[in-house]
């Protein structure tokens, strides 16, 4: 069974079509959207500040979710793929992103809508990731923009892919 509890008098809101994982942790003022899914180990710390969830967000194995103490909360998007092991730390993420495994996402970032950050990545604090553009490396820059293809062939694939997964383990 997940570990899902208040903080400070704040339960996580988390709609019935939502997916979590048995040994996810989500704790204190946290929102989601629908049709989410928080897979294994992942841990939503919404202790020091907020952290909301759009609709149709994955948040994959071993990922971070956290915020800055009363100055930077977190915000996700729509349509969000937040890949294995990643750490997403008080920024904003807009629409139709895909979070690559063990990247990093740092404070008052904003990574805008129809990007990739690919795996590996260090966006550090303050960063503005521009919408339709692929940033990589340590710490991340803009490699390249993003095609219609991409957009289609990986953001929304994978975000569709993980509401059918979920769908797996919701069977009994």
């Amino acid at each position: 069974m997940p570990i899902i509890k208040p903080v400070n008098g704040k339960l996580p809101q988390i709609p019935e079509d939502c997916y979590i994982a048995e040994n996810a942790t989500i704790v204190g003022n946290v929102q989601m959207g629908n049709q989410c899914s928080i897979w294994f180990n992942t841990v939503i710390r919404g202790d020091v500040h907020y952290i909301k969830l759009g609709n149709k967000v994955n948040i994959q194995d071993g990922a971070v979710i956290h915020a800055t103490y009363k100055t930077s909360p977190t915000n996700i998007g729509n349509n969000v793929s937040i890949g294995h092991n990643a750490i997403v730390h008080g920024c904003t993420i807009h629409d139709n992103v895909l979070i690559g495994m063990g990247s990093i996402v740092m404070d008052d970032c904003v990574v805008e809508s129809n990007s990739i950050i690919a795996a590996g990545a260090v966006v550090t604090k303050n960063t503005i990731v521009e919408s339709g553009s692929i940033y990589a490396g340590i710490p991340a820059k803009k490699v390249k923009d993003i095609s219609e293809e991409l957009i289609n062939d990986e953001i929304n694939r994978i975000a569709d892919n993980y509401v059918k997964y979920s769908g797996w383990f919701k069977q009994p």
